[in-house]
């Protein structure tokens, strides 16, 4: 039997090792699978543009997606965003379950981490595509990460953890690969 401090230290490995990894992946895929142009800073193609445009109405929909389910959840336990829909209802915070609460704190994190992801990948997807990539990198890494992004909500408000993991990383290697990609265009 392993003892905890041994499984910690495994565990701590691995979750040094993670992004390391999934860095290594959109590397391999952005020079051997997508070929990385020399950085030319231009107005983009209308590929990159498509894709980017595909990519803003995949997370809108998944804005939109948890802002919806977010209310739902509200509407189905009884809670309230403002202190002023509690005073004009007929409900109090006490009596609202545990469950409720976790839903909807469940729902928050769900926003907040979509949030903090699609921020990155804005700055890095307009930057890619002002640097003439290829067409099928700007595809591939914009559409992916949204597609991933969906996933990610879907999994973690149905608390489907395994396949949350499973599309975080896609999520990851998509953002890694638009970084990368710009990092190896500007130094080759």
């Amino acid at each position: 039997m392993i003892d905890s401090d041994t499984k910690k230290s495994r565990v701590k490995v691995i979750i040094l090792a993670y992004p390391l990894a999934l860095l290594v992946i959109s590397v391999i895929l952005n020079l051997f699978a997508f070929g990385v142009r020399p950085a030319i800073v231009a107005l983009p193609s209308s590929e990159a543009v498509l894709a980017l445009a595909i990519a803003a109405m995949l997370l809108l929909l998944n804005h939109t997606w948890l802002m919806t389910t977010t209310e739902l959840t509200r509407l189905q336990y009884g809670l309230h965003a403002t202190p002023e829909e509690w005073e004009s209802s007929e409900n109090s915070k006490e009596n609202v379950t545990q469950k409720g609460w976790e839903e909807l704190k469940r729902r928050h994190n769900a926003h907040r981490n979509a949030t903090e992801n699609t921020i990155h990948f804005a700055l890095l997807a307009v930057s890619m595509i002002m640097i003439s990539p290829t067409t099928i990198a700007a595809q591939v890494w914009l559409i992916i990460f949204a597609i991933s992004r969906l996933g990610h909500s879907y999994s973690y408000i149905n608390g489907n953890d395994g396949l949350r993991g499973l599309f975080m990383s896609f999520g990851l290697i998509a953002t890694y690969g638009l970084a990368s990609y710009i990092v190896i265009g500007l130094v080759i």
